[in-house]
């Protein structure tokens, strides 16, 4: 009876590690920033992951990517190619930038199972790389049905600034949302002191806005978490959606003169 007791406790207290780890949709660039043609030619990686535990979960095709650019939005679903993030299969976007502008990326995946959690996950994951001196668009929205819409510019930010997003839904601002901030340990070169460091958590204000400082230079993602309406039936019952609205924006150091 002990042995069966130890197993069950030590099958629950794996279940609670486990969804205790952050879920990331994951939308990065090769550039932050394209300051001339030598950056022009982007290449996005397009994933579903723990970013600091550096684990990967497979991501499906998805369901939409799509391009924001000077009020118009643009497919570019068909321009992905097969690749892989942290062993587990993931999608490349190449796309050379032509012309100046402010280019809003999204990612809209297909509903992820999560049995951990009993429940699906849908992250519509964003990030802003600004072209050729464009400064204009990034404060807003691009309509998908949740999102995040940066306070602070979304770029050229220095390790240590403080951050802030407003988070919507069916464009609404979002109260008292939980709001999940990890770093993409993208050379697995930090470790955290102890797992309650993956993920932070902040809350959105009375205004749907949410505060954070970077402590340190790289890219940054931010989830804000809240639930859908409506379930997704799944293998005979109605299943809760966790919607993620997500933004990963690059922190730097400066460059020092010698």
């Amino acid at each position: 009876m002990k042995t069966k007791m130890m197993s069950a406790l030590g099958l629950t207290l794996a279940l609670l590690a486990g969804s205790a780890q952050a879920h990331f949709g994951l939308v990065i660039p090769n550039h932050a920033v394209v300051v001339d043609q030598k950056e022009a030619a982007l290449n996005l990686n397009l994933a579903f992951c723990h970013p600091f535990e550096r684990e990967g979960m497979t991501l499906v095709k998805p369901k939409a990517v799509d391009l924001f650019v000077g009020g118009e939005k643009t497919s570019v679903l068909n321009q992905l190619q097969p690749t892989t993030v942290f062993d587990h299969k993931a999608w490349r976007l190449p796309l050379t930038v032509k012309r100046p502008g402010v280019y809003q990326f999204v990612m809209e995946p297909q509903p992820y199972w999560e049995p951990a959690e009993d429940k699906f996950i849908v992250h519509y994951t964003k990030v802003i790389v600004p072209a050729f001196g464009e400064d204009e668009g990034w404060d807003e929205p691009v309509g998908v049905k949740t999102e995040i819409v940066p306070r602070v510019r979304p770029w050229a930010n220095f390790a240590g600034n403080t951050f802030q997003g407003e988070v919507l839904v069916d464009g609404q601002p979002q109260a008292n949302v939980d709001v999940e901030v990890e770093y993409f340990n993208e050379k697995g070169d930090l470790k955290a002191p102890f797992e309650g460091f993956t993920p932070q958590v902040v809350k959105t204000d009375a205004n749907g806005v949410f505060t954070f400082t970077a402590p340190w230079a790289g890219w940054w993602g931010f989830a804000a978490l809240t639930d859908s309406p409506t379930p997704i039936h799944h293998d005979g019952k109605d299943r809760d959606v966790e919607l993620g609205a997500v933004l990963w924006t690059k922190f730097f150091d400066p460059i020092r003169v010698k």
